[in-house]
């Protein structure tokens, strides 16, 4: 029996004439008010090949600007990249396979104050395994954790025991894939906090962790803030950790305190480079999200815009298209921009970055006073890599720390055997 047999006939007509004007298999969009808001719909994804020529032919027709006038990264994605990456999308990338990829795994709908939520949840075959609920960021997107997903569900197959297992839980942010898209303001990230406690009471857990990084960190973090019935504790691979004193420091624009470790001073110098250089994206994002309609209407303009969020990641995306071995493959990132314009979230993905300036839920990297367990995985190539001594004040019940020797800001996705690795050791004590 299909997914879409399953529904209402009324759900049923609503999204097959979605399907015909070109959006995807099981609407996520479309609210479920049709049906028990509490019910848990099974979900599939089939993009209409219109579609898929659509965007080749859209890549095909880019017009190009003149070429950078530096011969470094300092005026963005350079023109070279990002015609590789175009010629790639064109020519040889293939949308069908990571639709097959995502197909092949357990994915659901349902209803949480008011809009769909989109989720992936793979139980384990092991008893007792631990149920996570992880959350990727922007510009991410589930593509980030299917690598992470059987290692963490299967972990005999993969170089660990039966007593690492876990449910994995992986849900949409709203206004990203293939939850729906609000239509007011206020999904900032105390709600979706709230919206996931929800989800993991639905789906049965009366225990469970959560881990996130980017704007998943944010939800995660707020997720232990909150303290919801079951939450034993959490992982983070973008730790808010800046001390006050630190962070007015970098708002001054200072030189680092003469007081700090070389840890601490490294982690300086990379935020203070990114709140110098790397911010423009998310001050666009937070003040005017509606005006980038060039990136709903033109697919090489956003892959640049997503390409361009911080320096390491991106001159990493640029070795891939260099034909460098890195921990992302050329399809990796067209997997997750892909994703991004069939499911037409450039903007509504964006408006995060608005709610949380309009509804305010504290600075991105303010210790947040979370009173229950946290482990912290800090990766070298990450905005900054936590130091253990920021950690420390940050969470007074750290659990686990480790400060690894390679990876960036979308660790499951570049380094997953690491990320695994981190996971199962991070919350190996919370396990009863």
């Amino acid at each position: 029996m299909s997914p879409i047999s399953l529904l209402s006939p009324t759900r049923r007509e609503l999204l097959a004439a979605a399907a015909a004007t070109g959006a995807i298999g099981l609407l996520a969009g479309t609210r479920s008010a049709l049906a028990n808001s509490e019910e848990i719909k099974p979900f599939n994804v089939n993009f209409p090949e219109e579609a898929l020529d659509d965007l080749r032919r859209r890549v095909a027709a880019a017009r190009w600007p003149d070429k950078e006038t530096v011969t470094d990264d300092t005026q963005g994605v350079r023109l070279a990249t990002i015609q590789k990456l175009a010629k790639h999308w064109e020519t040889e990338y293939d949308w069908r396979k990571t639709e097959a990829r995502l197909n092949g795994l357990p994915q659901f709908i349902t209803e949480i104050d008011g809009l769909d939520i989109h989720f992936i949840h793979v139980r384990s075959k092991h008893e007792n395994a631990l149920p996570v609920i992880v959350t990727h960021g922007w510009p991410g997107s589930i593509i980030e954790q299917l690598k992470i997903i059987e290692p963490l569900t299967d972990p005999t197959a993969h170089g660990g025991s039966p007593g690492d297992a876990f449910d994995v839980v992986i849900p949409s942010l709203p206004g990203y894939g293939f939850s729906g898209k609000p239509t007011a303001p206020g999904w900032n990230p105390p709600r979706i906090a709230k919206a996931w406690a929800v989800l993991m009471q639905r789906l049965g857990y009366t225990k469970y962790v959560a881990q996130g990084g980017d704007w998943g960190n944010a939800v995660t973090e707020l997720m232990a803030l909150q303290e919801p019935p079951g939450l034993l504790g959490i992982h983070t691979n973008m730790a808010a950790t800046v001390p006050a004193d630190i962070a007015k420091a970098l708002s001054a624009g200072s030189p680092a305190p003469v007081s700090l470790s070389p840890d601490e001073k490294r982690a300086y110098d990379q935020l203070d480079d990114f709140y110098k250089n790397g911010l423009g994206y998310a001050i666009e994002m937070n003040n005017r999200p509606q005006t980038l309609y060039g990136i709903v209407d033109s697919p090489v303009g956003l892959a640049a815009w997503m390409l361009d969020h911080d320096i390491r990641s991106y001159q990493m995306i640029a070795r891939v298209f260099d034909g460098k071995l890195e921990g992302l493959s050329k399809d990796d990132i067209l997997d997750n921009v892909t994703l991004y314009w069939l499911t037409n979230t450039a903007i509504s993905s964006a408006r995060l970055y608005w709610d949380n300036a309009h509804f305010p839920s504290g600075g991105f990297f303010d210790p947040r006073g979370i009173k229950i367990p946290v482990a912290v995985s800090a990766f070298p190539d990450e905005i900054y890599q936590a130091p253990r001594s920021w950690a420390e004040k940050a969470y007074p019940k750290l659990i686990h720390y480790n400060r690894l020797d390679k990876g960036g800001h979308f660790a499951a996705w570049e380094q997953p055997v690491a990320f695994t690795t981190e996971l199962r050791a991070a919350f190996r004590t919370l396990r009863q």
